[in-house]
């Protein structure tokens, strides 16, 4: 499998709003330094057709993450990554290897009580996991 460096993926059942997923998605790819400075994101509609979601839905979240000074709309070419810094944005604070475990974390002990309601063992889970991940590698 190819992956994309701009990969985003949405759980339309998880219970957390789709603009919301794409937001925590975009500013988890900027902190990690997936998305740099003058990174330019997908259009709403390219967006939209990629997840099969409505482009109201992305146009949304880029709005909210633009106001939040995430992200910056270039006129005529679409939303990026400032160019500039300000303080308190994701982008003014890359996050330590620490500081995105600890965000992962949350969704590791949904996967450990599934795998645990499932009675898998915790290398079956570890198996699972090791699959994916390989599967995402370029």
């Amino acid at each position: 499998m190819q992956h994309n460096p701009l990969e985003f993926a949405v759980q339309p059942t998880s219970g957390v709003p789709i603009y919301r997923q794409l937001m925590d998605q975009i500013r988890a790819m900027i902190s990690s330094g997936r998305l740099a400075a003058g990174d330019r994101l997908p259009s709403v509609r390219q967006m939209a057709a990629t997840l099969e979601v409505n482009m109201m839905t992305v146009s949304k979240a880029y709005a909210r993450l633009e106001a939040d000074g995430d992200i910056e709309r270039e006129r005529g070419v679409g939303m990026r990554v400032p160019l500039t810094i300000s303080s308190g944005h994701a982008e003014a604070h890359k996050a330590t290897v620490t500081e995105r475990q600890k965000e992962l974390r949350p969704i590791a002990e949904e996967l450990a009580t599934r795998a645990w309601q499932l009675k898998l063992t915790e290398q079956q889970t570890l198996s699972v996991v090791e699959s994916v991940l390989k599967e995402r590698q370029p």
